[in-house]
């Protein structure tokens, strides 16, 4: 048995599955996108599983046709994570805010009301934006790249000294006195940076874990500055081992930078599973999901990352012997290598988009010990702290892979068996830290 442990997280999106065609699936709740009493339900049982955090990925934009596909986004993250807050009591409540279009008083109020009301279940994925019409939503455009991640510095360091404006003895609640607070330990901040100021203090006392637990999202060289200095727990988009590996080493010495452990940030890789009782049900599901989404256009695409002119009308036939030969992956796409090991394999080109291999996360459709054998090799070749899970449909798949995969991965020795405390960052592992952290704040942007 390991003594390491993987870290899970749960996605929720709007509300039906990470497929655009989860909405259909029989027995999903139609209403599911607005009605609360389902997410309490998928939350329960992610906890029933003693998964470590829920994490709702938001844009603030609705950018999408809603003819054929639901929603992507929640219908607003906090307020969701505040319903969930008094429905659960170990799962962390993680969801995104962007440090591009929010001030920072804003968010650390926020997200430190619902630590507060969750009792140290909060975590903030602090990110910027990068979708125009996002930026249209706040009458604004998006700034350069260097201005926005410079903004995104300060944002966060505001943010988490607003956090520490009140000591952690600061509330007296002392009848016999007449002391309700010791003003003298609530300050204010008085940060100025070059894009967003605050003054402070928070009107909201420490959590039980002190302060929420800071995330990130989003690669590039600025974005790994971001998670190097503040995050304890990153999600990633690697497709391949090698690929991981490589993005988790960079991780790992973008916060041995910072002046911090490189054990401390936890990296999630994105990971899409479709469990059925066998592999062959499972790729009928998702053929049944794909029944949205225009497989023409996928057709096309599917063309590029094999370096082959391909049509439509060949949707349900494989690639020609003529074609195979030719067939060439693109360095550019790092999916493109198994989508041609799949064509490869003889099946249709709609079977080779059934098994997932466009899809943004690596798919795995199979039995449940087909995905906790992937989920094993990726966290034993360190590839990976843990994964972020984004179920095709969470009617019934958060219970599949509750019930039928985490004891897979218990038993192998890989998944914690019961929460290590009451709070997120005990249960991530993430560092104590209560406003700035000392370490970096030496070297803070504002």
């Amino acid at each position: 048995m390991t003594s390491r442990q993987m870290v899970l997280g749960m996605q929720f999106s709007g509300g039906y599955g990470a497929e655009p065609g989860a909405w259909r699936l029989p027995g999903a709740n139609l209403n599911s996108y607005t009605d609360m009493d389902q997410f309490v339900r998928y939350a329960r049982t992610a906890e029933r599983g003693k998964v470590q955090l829920l994490f709702i990925a938001d844009t603030p934009v609705l950018d999408m046709d809603l003819t054929h596909h639901a929603p992507r986004q929640a219908i607003e993250p906090l307020l969701l994570l505040t319903v969930l807050a008094r429905e659960t009591e170990r799962i962390g409540l993680v969801t995104t805010a962007s440090t591009t279009f929010t001030e920072p008083y804003n968010l650390a109020r926020q997200f430190k009301a619902l630590d507060v009301i969750s009792h140290g279940r909060a975590g903030w994925n602090a990110v910027t934006t990068s979708t125009p019409a996002a930026a249209a939503n706040f009458g604004s455009q998006i700034p350069p790249r260097a201005e926005k991640y410079e903004r995104a510095h300060e944002v966060i360091q505001i943010v988490q000294a607003l956090w520490g404006s009140w000591e952690k003895d600061a509330l007296l609640l002392d009848v016999e006195n007449n002391r309700y607070a010791d003003m003298d330990k609530i300050r204010p901040v008085a940060l100025q940076g070059r894009h967003v100021a605050s003054r402070g203090p928070l009107p909201i006392p420490p959590s039980e874990q002190g302060q929420p637990v800071i995330f990130q999202a989003g690669g590039g060289e600025y974005g790994l500055e971001i998670a190097g200095r503040y995050a304890s727990g990153v999600y990633a988009n690697p497709y391949t081992i090698d690929d991981a590996r490589a993005q988790r080493q960079a991780l790992r010495d973008a916060a041995k930078r910072a002046g911090r452990d490189p054990d401390e940030v936890k990296m999630l890789a994105g990971f899409m599973p479709t469990i059925a009782s066998s592999r062959t049900d499972a790729l009928q599901r998702r053929r049944f999901l794909d029944e949205v989404v225009d497989l023409g256009q996928r057709v096309r695409y599917l063309g590029t990352m094999i370096g082959l002119p391909l049509d439509p009308d060949q949707l349900d036939e494989p690639l020609t012997t003529q074609q195979l030969a030719a067939a060439v992956p693109s360095p550019h796409d790092p999916r493109s290598a198994r989508a041609l090991e799949v064509a490869r394999e003889g099946w249709s080109l709609r079977d080779v988009l059934a098994h997932g291999v466009i899809d943004y996360h690596p798919v795995i459709a199979g039995t449940a010990t087909d995905v906790a054998d992937h989920m094993q090799e990726w966290f034993e070749a360190e590839a990976c702290d843990g994964f972020s899970i984004a179920l095709d449909g969470f009617h019934d798949g958060f219970d599949a892979f509750v019930d039928q995969v985490v004891p897979i991965l218990q038993e192998r020795g890989l998944f914690h068996e019961d929460y290590e405390g009451p709070t997120l960052r005990e249960n991530l592992g993430a560092h104590e830290q209560y406003g700035l952290d000392p370490r970096v704040s030496e070297q803070a942007r504002p």
